[in-house]
């Protein structure tokens, strides 16, 4: 497994710069997959400073044309792999009932039903400026100076201090404007009343450009656009505001993104070592780059890797590394076979250079009975044929030295056991967990004031009662078992919580305590789950500290695995007659839970616990039933 990424889907949580979203891409089902950033908050509905086109088109260039295409015809590279249609916001029928403001509120809260991210990354008057060129993406130059001309020509008494109003005309859309062109308002008179409908929509692309600044427009009208006046925003050389600079004049040889060149800095960090002895001779540091893709649940891709070496000291310096806004670095070293990483870095905008924190050598040990086993919890899932069982440790090492877990012949970790008579064992971090450290056939635990998450996961044959054995190698705090409404459990200390929803599933909830070290937890499973829509389950009246727990445990991942990974497991054994859109979409009450579905899959794949042939045919289903929902 790849525990880098776990620091990397964390970053994820804080940054989102693409409208990227590949099915089972924009969302990488990434292990340890996060949810994509949480909407902005939107400040006032209108701009503080005029709206800089110029600036717009530099924007554009990098953040949306990958999908909504160089000239806004929604014929992204990116795009036309979504299976839902990408906005053409450069057609007059799809900009013209648009305001500003509405477009806006997008790009600051983004639109996920559409895979379109928020973009947290730009300030909120880059999201203006963005905004600004991209509702010029319908109209050209020519329009303009005839809507200009027309302007002056009818309404030569007319005062421009209404349509130069920010606040007015961010509410505004041209389909609004022309009305007031024709019937006039308060602060305009009716001056288009004559004019034809052509005519009025020149004017109302001109009045839109009185609350913009004067930057050129490159792009030509939609109804006219061919393959040679499409030209890439990105090729565009830089003008002054002002100038006349239509596709023509740009240089069919430029180089893609020649306009938005970025900055370059140094990107630092150090070794802080705690193993009490000297650091290996030339040891050698490797830097990667990570940046998000055009599909933000699929999270960031590798883009940079670059070796460097340690000093004596313990510090290490890349100079004159390329550093677009967001980009995520960390640093990795290679001691004594252990992949070990410092924690990641975000270009942040005016950053000239970024620091590091700092990767920390400590003493090892393969004595695991120092990890600290806060709370056990087990979900048993009924598929067709088999019963597959989740165990979810939440612990920590409170020592001082690195834990070394090597799996054992059988793949099972020294401290987790598999369920007596199971198969299929396997396991995965959970995705808020504390970064574990890769090693060969096996993971390290890094001393930590923090949690450590692991799912381990096995299938047991179905029946309608059987008996259940597990032994705890570690003594756990707290031990709390999940089974789908309508299943019981009988043990000698388990008490009945009754049924609770937890991520749209429902389950009968067993307390059992604690558990001592060498402790077998012995229970018998019996019944039938429930139908959905029969459920008894209802929401209670107040929290109990119980019931936070369960809370928890869906917060931490449960719904990404029962909803998703093992939603395929499960239903692995149904008749291949059976089609994507007949029973099986009522499995999905929404569009979210089939993409976290796709996630959970990725991640299985990206795990090789499924074959691909499986994989393909699964995520093409998962796929189809998405789509019918779109």
């Amino acid at each position: 497994m790849k525990f880098r990424y776990l620091i990397l889907y964390t970053a994820t949580t804080m940054i989102l710069t693409a409208c990227n979203f590949t099915l089972a891409e924009d969302v990488t089902p990434p292990p340890n997959y996060v949810p994509p950033t949480p909407a902005a908050t939107l400040g006032p509905l209108f701009p503080a400073e005029v709206p800089s086109t110029e600036n717009g088109a530099l924007i554009f260039a990098e953040k949306c044309a990958p999908c909504h295409g160089a000239t806004g015809l929604g014929d992204g590279e990116q795009g036309i792999q979504l299976n839902v249609t990408v906005p053409a916001f450069g057609l007059p029928e799809i900009a013209r009932p648009a305001s500003p403001a509405q477009w806006y509120t997008v790009v600051t809260q983004g639109n996920m039903e559409r895979f379109m991210p928020p973009f947290a990354s730009l300030s909120d008057q880059e999201r203006w400026d963005v905004v600004a060129f991209a509702m010029t993406l319908h109209t050209s130059e020519e329009e303009i100076a005839k809507g200009r001309e027309l302007f002056e020509t009818n309404c030569a008494n007319c005062a421009t201090d209404f349509f130069e109003d920010q606040a007015s005309m961010s509410t505004l859309t041209e389909v609004e404007l022309a009305r007031i062109i024709k019937q006039g308002n308060d602060q305009v008179p009716a001056f288009g009343a004559d004019l034809s409908e052509e005519d009025v929509w020149a004017v109302t692309a001109f009045l839109r450009t009185l609350s913009f600044d004067s930057a050129p427009i490159v792009s030509a009208p939609a109804s006219s656009a061919t393959p040679e006046t499409m030209t890439s925003i990105e090729t565009l050389p830089a003008t002054d505001a002002g100038t006349s600079a239509g596709t023509e004049n740009v240089p069919a040889t430029s180089e893609p993104n020649a306009v938005a060149k970025a900055g370059f800095g140094n990107v630092s960090g150090s070794i802080e070592n705690k193993s009490g002895t000297k650091l290996p001779p030339d040891l050698k540091v490797t830097l990667r780059g990570y940046d998000h893709g055009a599909d933000p649940s699929a999270g960031p891709q590798e883009v940079f890797s670059q070796e460097g070496s340690v000093d004596e000291n313990g510090d290490f310096e890349f100079e004159n590394v390329e550093m677009p806004l967001s980009r995520i670095f960390l640093a990795e070293v290679t001691v004594d076979g252990m992949e070990l990483q410092s924690g990641f870095a975000i270009v942040k905008e005016g950053d000239a250079g970024v620091n590091l924190p700092p990767i920390t050598l400590y003493n090892k040990t393969e004595d695991t009975s120092v990890l600290v086993v806060d709370e056990a919890r087990i979900f048993f899932e009924y598929g067709t044929d088999a019963v597959q069982v989740f165990n979810v440790y939440s612990f920590r090492n409170t020592s001082d030295e690195m834990v070394v877990v090597k799996l054992n012949e059988n793949g099972d970790i020294p401290f987790i056991k598999s369920p007596e008579g199971s198969t299929g064992f396997g396991y995965e971090p959970m995705q808020d967990s504390e970064p574990f450290v890769q090693i060969e056939n096996g993971f390290a635990v890094p001393p930590s004031e923090g949690t450590y998450g692991l799912i381990s996961f096995a299938s047991v044959t179905k029946a309608e009662e059987f008996e259940y054995s597990q032994k705890f190698v570690l003594p756990a705090a707290t031990l709390t078992v999940f089974v789908p409404e309508g299943i019981t459990i009988k043990s000698a200390k388990s008490t009945d919580l009754g049924v609770q929803a937890i991520q749209d599933f429902n389950f009968q909830i067993y307390e059992l305590g604690s558990v001592e070290a060498g402790e077998t937890l012995n229970l018998t499973v019996s019944g039938t789950p429930k139908e959905p829509g029969t459920s008894s389950a209802s929401a209670p009246a107040e929290t109990t500290p119980n019931q936070n727990l369960l809370i928890g445990a869906g917060a931490l991942g449960l719904a990404l695995i029962l909803a998703g990974a093992w939603m395929y497991l499960r239903d692995r054994n149904r008749p291949e007659a059976e089609g994507v859109n007949g029973e099986e979409e009522d499995e999905f009450e929404s569009s979210d839970r089939v993409i976290d579905a796709i996630i959970a899959l990725d991640d299985l794949h990206r795990a090789k616990k499924i074959t691909d042939e499986a994989y393909q045919r699964r995520r093409a289903e998962l796929k189809e039933i998405l789509k019918g929902m779109m």
